[in-house]
């Protein structure tokens, strides 16, 4: 038969090629349309027709149809049969799926039943969980009306305490006093007879006050007057064994100082900030450029094209640059003006080449060789090769050299690359220097990441907003204030001053009146000095109004600063609201908690207080009862005082007497060599007579007057013109008239006007970097000429770098002057400014002047649409409110007539646009800060719900931008956690704090205050949820390492600013041998100390005790202060050999001159005796500890805490001995005072149960012992219970109980039994 393929001929049909895959033969055609069967069969058939011709050929066909059907028949079974088997399997498919339908049906309905029982028992679950949530909220509500009253009856009751402990205190001082006076009468040999006179001391000393120890800090009990240095010793919180101390100490900064140490520290350093020069305190970084005509060119170009870079730099930092530079036809007549810019330069270049002329000698000399206070000064010196400089120059520099610490900078080359060489060298003195705002290497090593050197203020703080320039300009304001050396017999009100401070509370506040220019700041000011000085233990909070309507008298500020500055000074950082009326409703509460953390008295001064809008309505926490140890001063114009302000105690200022008028005028002519007739003298005196004239204002005005004039003209005519003028304002008139008139040309006298009247219309003041831009053809030493002459007559003062008026007097005569014409000249200066500060927002400068002025200028305007777009402004809102100017953001929004939410929309509307603009990395991330400061405003406000969306925008930004682990995004996801607690949603929030802390610890370490700021909020968190063991571990850890991280940075607020101020006062101590010379080196080594540079410490005080033995004598109190101080010194170091011969020392000075129970001699018998015993030398330390128990009996009664305490210290120091007998009485009478002071679950107790416990065990009194550690272990309990604020401490200041923990040893009991 063949293959298949030979069958078909390859002529025969036409079909398609295919290959064939099994043989290896070629290629064939097969029909597509014939089966491969019949084609065979086909084939064969063919081939039988051929070799028989004729006949067969239908017989093929019928045979070749035949076979074909009985292949389909075949076919057709076989498919059939397929059909028939794929059917059944199908049937028996459907049938089984019927079958689960069926099952799923069933299962379904039952589901059904199920989930309509859930559904009924989740709507009862949910109506009686709101019910349950009504019922808290009303009892919520309740709770809150019984806080509100039984805080108010509590602070009554507290006040009412502890008046009448203080009543029996001074009894009890009172009697010791006069049984002191009775036996020196017997010594003397008078003979006194009292049938009721006892030896003992413990029949009058069963009553004491539990803050009796702070009596003896305000007295002069040493031998000479008190410095401030005197009242400050360096002590230290010694743990292990004396579990207990006199009081319980609240750390500060250092773990080896404790609180009271720190705050006398800060508090005397802080006394001497009046004795810094401008120059230290101002806004400014004023540079002064003396250059020869040599090198003109360098001036030229560094003015030209360096200092607006070095303005640029500065203005981001917060601070104002100027660049003052004299040229040739200013230098010979202003020689007073050079001198005066000279002094309140930061900075002085000295441009040199070849030769110094003679007429810039005296400026060089004064910059360079007079220095006392070491700023920073530069000298460029070109040289030329084959060209010598003068003599001059070489004598002046080697001078320099030998005298100044100036830097040096010698140039070779060209005019361009030398202005290039001073730039960088100014830029990196700025920054280092004078601003400190770059660490050095090994500070940056210390502090670890740059980000942290570089935290703004508000990480610092937690989330509070602080804003620098008011702190700023209220240091400005008290120097000023306190600026005159006259204090025209202010005696008698310092007297009636200091009576308030004595007098028993409750006292409502001192009104202090007068008229306008009546002293009123000045008696405040030159108080606080001397309180300063007398008493470092007093916090003193001061505020200084400035004019109405400026920054520093808005209520809500004022309030919000005086409340940060007490949370400064007590260590606290917690939340705070910056909502107004929040925040002026809970300052009580954070007066009364604040106060009772400081252990002294708090005194709160506000100067002008009528000057504050609705004064009334917005200080009414005047009229609330006071804390006990809060005094409150307050200064007003008796014109503008309010009504109900009359009723107060009042100080009323006299005008001047003849003699103070007399000593006033003759001080201010001496000082400018003008000598007055007895006839000039007498018409003066009879004109001071009226209301008017004779005010201190007006006095001191005139005597300037007639100094300045009289030096140019006849004093008599002069002092015609002054006689004509009957009040402040008039007197001011001339002597504007006077300086008009001194200017040489028109165009100076048409700058004069416009200076004022701009400085007039602002908001806060114009500073002088500020008038020359607006005034171009202004040069710097004309402006420096004007300012000169305004401030010297008392016209223009300085504040946070800005000009303003120094009295409202002044404002109001340039008001009369220049703007009489009405509303129109107003408009026209304030358009001008306007005009100024909108072309700085247009080239991207938003600074904090332009955010404080603009938007004040278009409320003055009454622009409500242009005040409107202003707002829009985020950078100008973002500036406003990350410096705390909450208040005056709301009031800007409230005039422009919306409501908290369309605010809120049209923010995140702005935000949305001015997001379609950015792109790169940098501008995202600004974008992320937009974003977070508008969820923070929001939040801020209540509106949570819309505080969400912005907050988790700025973090998907951050988290796109920068990267899932950046500290950023930590930032962010704290702040957002912030939100869901206040929303009471503390599943989210936790789980974001925990995110937020584990990315702190990966980016930072676990040691730094981030983590610290982290580990609060979560332990905030767990407080709410009444979590307390998890809070108060949270707390500890936080503690630590803040602790750590200030002894590492020094002060969290601000102590950076006194380690620079240390450096100044080195300076001051390099004169002759004074005792306050000797006090201010006392202090440095106290600051140094403190920053655990011991050292430098050590230096300092050596020098203070050398000093002191030469000009007080070796056995002086202050010298004794000063051994006391090295002695500690030497404990930190562990060189206790000289430890003990210093403590000895301290102790015969202090034994032969103070009384036997002053507290500095307790201080050094109880760090003497402890020094005895950490050296095993514990036979010495037995009587210094019975001297200590001697002490504290004699100083607070037998029945004090104090003496307990001194009681267990003796007797664990007998239990070291191994002289339990001798041990166990003392160990019972402490028991006993303890618990009848602190009741019988205090900790002091436990402690004490503990030792008793042991002390039986060791005794064999196995059963005893196994009692008392019983009880012990149950105050132990109860204590857990207690932590994380659920009670306080009764004998705890701060009334937390986390406190009273970090003061005891946690290792007492296992010490004391492993003997």
């Amino acid at each position: 038969m063949g293959t298949a393929s030979s069958l078909v001929s390859p002529s025969g049909a036409v079909g398609e090629v295919i290959e064939d895959t099994y043989g290896g033969g070629e290629a064939c055609e097969i029909p597509v349309e014939v089966k491969p069967k019949a084609r065979l069969l086909r084939g064969s058939l063919r081939r039988v027709g051929a070799s028989r011709p004729g006949g067969l050929i239908g017989a093929s066909f019928k045979s070749t149809a035949s076979v074909q059907e009985l292949e389909c028949v075949a076919e057709y079974e076989r498919l059939k049969k397929e059909y028939e088997i794929f059917r059944v399997s199908k049937n028996n498919e459907v049938a089984s799926m019927v079958k689960k339908e069926a099952k799923l049906d069933r299962e379904n309905k039952r589901l059904r039943a199920e989930l309509q029982a859930l559904q009924k028992t989740y709507q009862k679950i949910l109506r009686e969980k709101e019910s349950a949530l009504e019922a808290k909220y009303q009892a919520m509500e309740r709770a809150a009306t019984f806080e509100h009253d039984r805080d108010k009856v509590k602070r009554q009751f507290k006040i009412f305490r502890e008046t009448k402990e203080n009543e029996i205190q001074d009894l009890l001082r009172a009697k010791r006093e006069l049984e002191a006076k009775l036996q020196r009468l017997q010594a003397q040999g008078i003979q006194v007879f009292d049938a009721e006179e006892s030896d003992s001391d413990d029949n009058c000393t069963d009553v004491t006050a539990a803050g009796a120890q702070s009596e003896y800090w305000n007295g002069g009990a040493l031998g000479s007057e008190p410095s401030m240095g005197s009242m400050m010793q360096l002590q230290q919180s010694f743990r292990g064994p004396e579990f207990a101390h006199s009081s319980i100490d609240v750390e500060g900064p250092f773990a080896n100082i404790n609180r009271d140490d720190w705050d006398a520290a800060v508090a005397s350093l802080l006394q001497v900030t009046p004795l810094f020069s401008h120059s230290l305190w101002s806004n400014t970084v004023r540079c002064f450029i003396i250059g020869t005509d040599e090198t003109q060119p360098e001036v030229d170009i560094f003015i030209r094209s360096y200092s607006p870079k070095l303005q640029r730099v500065c203005e981001t930092m917060g601070y104002f640059f100027q660049v003052v530079h004299f040229s040739e036809e200013y230098e010979r007549p202003l020689k007073d003006v050079r001198k005066w810019e000279i002094e309140k330069s930061s900075l002085i270049i000295l441009l040199l080449h070849l030769t110094l002329p003679s007429c810039l000698l005296e400026d060089c000399e004064e910059a360079f060789l007079k220095n006392p206070e070491e700023k920073p000064r530069l000298i460029y010196h070109r040289k030329e090769d084959g060209r010598v400089s003068s003599p001059s120059v070489q004598q002046f520099i080697e001078q320099i050299s030998h005298v100044s610490k100036a830097k040096m900078i010698d140039h070779t080359g060209g005019v361009e690359e030398g202005t290039y060489e001073i730039y960088n060298c100014v830029e990196k003195i700025i920054k280092q220097d004078i601003l400190g705002c770059e660490l050095t290497e090994l500070e940056s090593k210390d502090l670890g990441n740059k980000e942290e050197s570089t935290a703004p203020e508000e990480e610092v703080f937690g989330d509070v907003l602080w804003d620098a320039h008011d702190e700023q300009e209220q240091m400005e304001a008290f120097q000023q204030a306190s600026n005159s050396t006259c204090e025209l017999g202010f005696e008698k009100y310092f007297e009636r001053l200091n009576d308030l401070v004595a007098a028993p509370a409750p006292i409502p506040p001192l009104l202090v009146s007068g008229g306008p220019g009546s002293g009123k700041s000045l008696l405040l000011s030159k108080w606080i000095q001397l309180q300063q000085k007398h008493s470092p233990n007093t916090l003193i909070l001061y505020h200084f109004v400035g004019r109405p309507m400026s920054t520093s008298s808005e209520s809500a500020l004022i309030i919000k600063r005086l409340t940060l500055k007490l949370m400064q000074h007590s260590w606290l950082v917690s939340p705070l609201t910056f909502d107004p009326a929040k925040l002026l409703e809970e300052f009580p509460r954070w007066l009364e908690k604040l106060s009772a953390r400081h252990q002294g008295s708090i005194i709160i001064i506000i100067d002008s207080i009528d000057q504050i809008q609705q004064a009334e309505k917005h200080m009414k926490w005047l009229i609330d009862p006071l804390p006990v140890n809060v005094r409150v001063i307050v200064s007003v114009n008796v014109e503008t005082c309010p009504q109900a302000w009359r009723l107060w105690p009042t100080l009323h200022l006299d005008p001047l007497n003849s003699k103070d008028v007399k000593s006033l005028i003759s001080a201010e002519c001496s000082s400018a060599n003008v000598k007055l007739t007895k006839e000039q003298e007498k018409k003066l005196e009879r004109h001071c007579r009226s209301a008017a004239t004779c005010n201190a204002l007006y006095v001191t005005l005139l005597g300037k007057t007639i100094a300045c004039l009289g030096n140019t003209g006849n004093i008599d005519e002069t002092l015609q013109q002054c006689l004509q003028c009957q009040d402040t304002v008039s007197l001011y008139r001339l002597v504007l008239r006077s300086i008009q008139e001194s200017l040489r040309s028109d165009t100076e006298k048409s700058l004069l006007r416009e200076i004022l009247c701009v400085i007039g219309v602002s908001h806060n003041g114009v500073s002088e970097s500020e008038l020359m831009e607006l005034y171009p053809e202004l040069s710097s030493a004309a402006l420096a000429s004007l300012v000169h002459s305004l401030h010297r007559m008392c016209l223009l003062t300085y504040g946070c770098g800005l000009l303003k008026f120094q009295h409202l007097q002044a404002w109001e005569m340039v008001r009369l002057e220049y703007m009489e014409e009405g509303e129109n000249v107003l408009s026209a200066y304030r358009q001008k400014l306007v005009e100024y500060f909108t072309m700085q927002l247009s080239r991207d400068r938003v600074t904090w002047r332009s955010a404080d002025e603009l938007p004040w200028l278009f409320q003055q305007q009454g622009d409500k649409q242009k005040l409107h777009k202003c707002l829009l402004n985020l950078f100008v809102s973002q500036n406003l409110y990350k410096r705390g100017h909450f208040a005056e953001l709301l009031s800007y929004w409230q005039l422009v007539g919306k409501d908290k939410s369309s605010m809120a929309a049209e923010y995140f509307d702005s935000l949305k646009e001015y997001e379609k603009s950015c792109e790169g990395e940098e501008s995202m991330i600004c974008l992320a800060d937009l974003y977070e400061t508008l969820g923070r405003f929001l939040k801020d406000l209540g509106l949570l719900s819309q505080a969400v969306a912005p907050l988790q925008r700025s973090l998907e930004i951050r988290e796109t931008a920068l990267d899932p682990d950046h500290p950023r995004v930590a930032q962010s996801l704290h702040q957002l956690a912030g939100v869901y607690v206040q929303w009471k949603k503390f599943g989210n929030a936790e789980q974001l704090y925990k995110q937020a802390l584990e990315i702190s610890e990966n980016a930072y370490g676990a040691e730094h205050p981030r983590v610290a700021r982290e580990l609060d909020a979560l332990a905030a968190l767990y407080q709410k949820q009444n979590k307390y063991v998890q809070a108060e571990q949270l707390r500890k850890k936080s503690f630590r390492i803040r602790q750590k991280a200030a002894r590492r940075k020094g002060s969290l607020c601000g102590f950076a600013l006194l380690r620079q101020r240390a450096l100044q006062l080195e300076e001051l101590t390099l004169g002759k041998d004074t005792p306050d010379n000797a006090r201010t080196l006392n202090e440095l080594g106290v600051l140094y100390y403190l920053q655990n540079n011991l050292e430098t410490a050590e230096l300092f005080l050596k020098r203070s005790l050398e000093m002191r033995e030469r000009v007080l004598g070796p056995d002086h109190p202050d010298c004794a202060q000063s051994l006391n101080n090295l002695a500690a010194l030497y404990n930190e170091k562990k060189h206790y050999d000289k430890a003990e011969e210093f403590y000895e020392k301290a102790l015969d000075i202090r034994r032969r001159a103070l009384a036997p129970d002053h507290p500095s001699l307790a201080y050094t018998v109880k760090h003497l005796a402890v020094l005895y015993k950490k050296m095993g030398k514990l036979d010495k330390a037995v009587p210094l500890y019975e001297l200590a128990v001697e002490i504290r009996q004699k100083s607070f009664g037998p029945k004090h805490p104090s003496v307990a305490t001194a009681l267990v210290n003796l007797a664990v120091l007998y239990c070291q001995m191994k002289k339990q007998i001798e041990a166990l009485p003392l160990y019972e009478r402490a028991l006993k005072i303890y618990e009848d002071s602190f009741g019988h679950m205090h900790p002091r107790v436990g402690e004490t149960l503990k030792n008793l416990a042991v002390l039986s065990y060791e005794g064999g009194d196995f059963e005893k012992a196994a009692e008392l550690y019983k009880r012990a272990m149950e105050i132990k309990e109860a204590e857990t219970l207690l932590i994380g604020g659920k009670a306080t401490s009764q004998h705890s200041s701060s009334g937390d109980t986390f406190s009273l923990k970090s003061a005891l040893s946690p290792n007492v009991f296992l010490e004391h039994g492993q003997r």
